[in-house]
Order: C-alpha cells, then structure tokens, then sequence
C-alpha cells in the first residue's frame, strides 16, 4: 500500500505540513488521482466547497468561497448577516486553505479523485472565527496553553434503512441477506451486523483505502443500527475522521440501494444514534495522564472536569442536540441521557467513568447525537470540562444506580437549548462571540421554519375532533 500521504512519508505514515509541490504530484501520481474535492466542514458539518483537475490543485492556490456557506441553514437559507442593525458581511470571499495532513482517496468516486480537507481564512490570513474546524483548533489552543493535550475517541452510531425518497413515508430497516428487515434488540449481535455483511465490508474497504483506522464495528440496540468507535488521538484529527467517515459510510451504503442516516431519531420506536465521545487530557511535558496522581488515584483536575462538564453542558446542549429531531433520542430509559449526573461504569448516566487502566482514566460524554457537528461537539465538550479545570469546580457526588431516577437536567426541546445557550456568556467567550452569535442565528431560523410545518400526529388527533 502506498502512503497516505504524498512525497516520502514519515515514520507514522503522516505527510509533511512542509511538503512541496513536487511531493504532492509525487502521491498524486501514485494514486493516479484525476480530480480534488476541496472540502470545508460547514455549520452543519456538512461539506461544502470545489472539485478541480488535480493539475491545477498541486499549486496550492487558496479556494475561494464565499463567507455565506458559513450561514446557511440545513434547509437552505441563509441568515444571521445582520448584526445590531449593520451589515455584518458583504458577501465577501474567504481564502480556504488546504491542509495536506488531511489528504485521502475518495474511493467511491467513478474517477480517480482525493479528497482535502481546507481551513478558512480571512483574505488578511487570519481564522474565520465561525468556521467549525477553527472554533475546535480555538479550543485545542486554549489547552495549549495550560501545558495540556486533549485526547479524545468518538463512538459513532448509525442507522441503514431502506431507500426513501418520500419524506412523508417513514423509515424502514432494510433487507438483510436472510431476506428480512432488520429487526431491534439485538446489541452485540454477531448475526445481525452479518445480515449486512457487503455494506461492513465495503466500510472497511473505502476506510482502508482512505487510511482511516476503525477500531471495532458493532450491532446497536435498534434495527439495523451499527456503531463504528474509532481509536483515540488529537481532536482535530479525530473531527476529521468523523467528518470523513460520514461520506463514506453514506457512499457505502448508496453502492447497496440503501440509505446511512445519522438522524438522532430516526425510527419511532427505536433507540436513538448517539456520538458518545471519550476524553482525557495529558501533561504535554511528561506525557502522562493529568486525570490520575503518581498514587494511580484520580486527581483533583479529573474531579474538576466532571465538575465543569456537568455546569456547563447543559448550556451547550444545542451544539449536541442541534436540530428539533435531536430531543426525541434524550428520553428516559432510551439508551440516552437525560442528566448530566456521573458514575462508574453507569452508562444510565450523561457522564461515564468507563473501566480502564489508572493511565486512561477518561470520561465519556453520552449526550451528544450522531447529528451533532463532529468540530462543534468536541469542541463545546472540551471547553465545558477546561472552564471546570481553569475555575476548579467540584462535581456532585457519582450517581449509583439508576440515573433516570434523578431529575432531568437537560433541556426538553431547541427552543429551550438556544436559550440556555444564549444566556451563557461564559461558553460564548471561550466558543467565540461571532460564532456564538450566527449559530444562535442559525438554529433560531432552522426552529421557525420546522413549525411552519404540520405533522400526521396533528392530523391524527386534531383534524376531526377539536
């Protein structure tokens, strides 16, 4: 196999953020790459950006996008450009800036074509403050600086479901190779992850071939609903990986004749697709897990990470849950959070202390949905649990039992999320307060749009007897 990435590699396979022309036409012709997708993550997480012949890609020219794919709303629109009554933007053009580091075949595409993945900058050469990947480098930075590394391991789930072009129909399982839908309730099965077997297979072979390392892929609690957990390591590379796992897992299912949704709710009466997120920070000096005392005991700074997540995530619950279908998956006893109480091993509770040697001491965050934008998530959760180290908050004490049974801390629905979120003053200062303020822009336009709609329940029960 060649090397991930251009020229001559380095000892990890990595290629150098120094790398010229000439060892990037190198890989380029290894691979017999045709065309590049330009990518840039957008609010959403959604890829935006430029495909162009790869001859004109090796002069490392800036892409130029315009700052709008930034304000765009899942549905199409376009808002938050007006600020206390000025203009904010002129529709200006952004510099998108590729990061070679990132560099992967697209391995589905029906010509030779590499996918990058681009920074945006403002012409001056500074970071687009909104840009999602720059929000989650901000946060990293903020670590930096206190001598820390954040290490991080997502957990995505998914559904397969049958092709469905009406969206007034709903989602079924699709059919497996014993020539029956996927049915639920069967977590860890074997079996069911083999009634699938061309689609897994075709995951790890496009991840393979785009030098994406999968740790393990499992059978979820829902029907036809798959986890892939993916190896510790940098957030940012890790973000990456989310984001570049969910192209291929949608393509790997589109060569099926089926769909991969990453809705948090797509079934009604099935459990939920989460993106459960491990975490832990190192000394940057020793390299050794600031979580854990020279004792093997658990450190005061892990005590304040809790406590910070537990403070804050609420707050921020709209940068995990972002769209109105994320709250039907936060139930109780749905395989989800409901509270931000921690425990042991208590995967009833939003924050889990997994089993693990003393040096990977982690803490999982359980609330954040597959729908969540990778670069947002991981970047509100580690500000969350830093504002909890840098102010030394103490947690509660850990749950034992049920966490269902104590109350619920988190909000019910998106309007009361925004809120939540819009008051924080202190995650807007940490998150950034241009980002703070389209986003909220955003989401507020995403919710009004999604009531100007009627659902069949209120046909259902409406229609006829009020």
């Amino acid at each position: 196999m060649t090397a991930p990435l251009g020229g001559t590699p380095s000892e990890d396979g990595e290629f150098g953020v120094g790398s010229t022309p000439e060892t990037l036409r190198h890989w380029l012709r290894q691979h017999r790459i045709e065309e590049i997708d330009c990518a840039v993550p957008d609010i959403a997480g959604v890829a935006r950006g430029k495909t162009m012949p790869a001859e004109k890609f090796v002069k490392l020219d800036p892409v130029h996008l315009p700052i709008s794919i930034f304000h765009q709303t899942i549905t199409g629109d376009y808002v938050g450009f007006e600020e206390d009554g000025q203009q904010l933007y002129a529709e200006s053009d952004l510099m998108m800036v590729p990061d070679l580091s990132t560099i992967r075949p697209a391995p589905w595409a029906s010509s030779p074509t590499a996918q990058v993945i681009h920074d945006a900058l403002w012409q001056s050469g500074g970071p687009v403050e909104i840009a999602p990947r720059n929000v989650l480098k901000h946060i990293v930075e903020l670590y930096e600086k206190e001598g820390w590394r954040p290490v991080v391991a997502p957990e995505l789930e998914f559904y397969l479901t049958k092709t469905n072009p009406d969206p007034d129909y709903p989602l079924e399982p699709p059919t497996g190779r014993s020539g029956r839908p996927g049915a639920g309730r069967q977590a860890y099965s074997l079996g069911a992850v083999d009634e699938y077997d061309k689609i897994v297979d075709d995951i790890y072979e496009f991840a393979e071939r785009q030098y994406l390392k999968i740790d393990t892929i499992i059978q979820e609690g829902g029907a036809a609903q798959l986890e892939i957990n993916l190896l510790h390591g940098d957030p940012v590379d890790l973000a990456d990986q989310v984001f570049l796992f969910k192209r291929t897992i949608r393509e790997a299912a589109f060569t099926h004749n089926c769909y991969a949704t990453f809705m948090a709710k797509p079934l009604a009466n099935e459990p939920g697709s989460a993106m459960h997120v491990h975490q832990s920070i190192v000394d940057i000096k020793t390299g050794k897990n600031i979580f854990t005392l020279g004792n093997g005991e658990p450190s005061k700074l892990f005590f304040n990470f809790i406590g910070g997540q537990q403070t804050y995530l609420p707050e921020a619950m709209c940068l995990f849950a972002p769209y109105v279908n994320s709250y039907r998956r936060l139930v109780p006893n749905g395989a989800a959070p409901i509270n931000v109480e921690w425990g042991y091993d208590n995967r009833s509770a939003g924050l889990r202390i997994p089993v693990s040697p003393e040096s990977a001491r982690r803490v999982e965050n359980r609330l954040a949905g597959a729908d969540s934008n990778p670069y947002l998530a991981l970047a509100a959760s580690l500000a969350c649990g830093y504002l909890g180290m840098k102010n030394a908050i103490e947690p509660r004490p850990a749950v034992v039992g049920n966490a269902y049974r104590n109350d619920r801390q988190l909000p019910r629905g998106l309007l009361e999320s925004l809120t939540a979120f819009e008051e924080s003053s202190l995650l807007h200062e940490v998150m950034g307060k241009r980002f703070s303020h389209v986003y909220l822009a955003l989401k507020r336009s995403e919710f009004e749009e999604f009531m100007r709609v009627i659902s069949p329940w209120e046909r259902e029960h409406l229609l006829l007897s009020v």
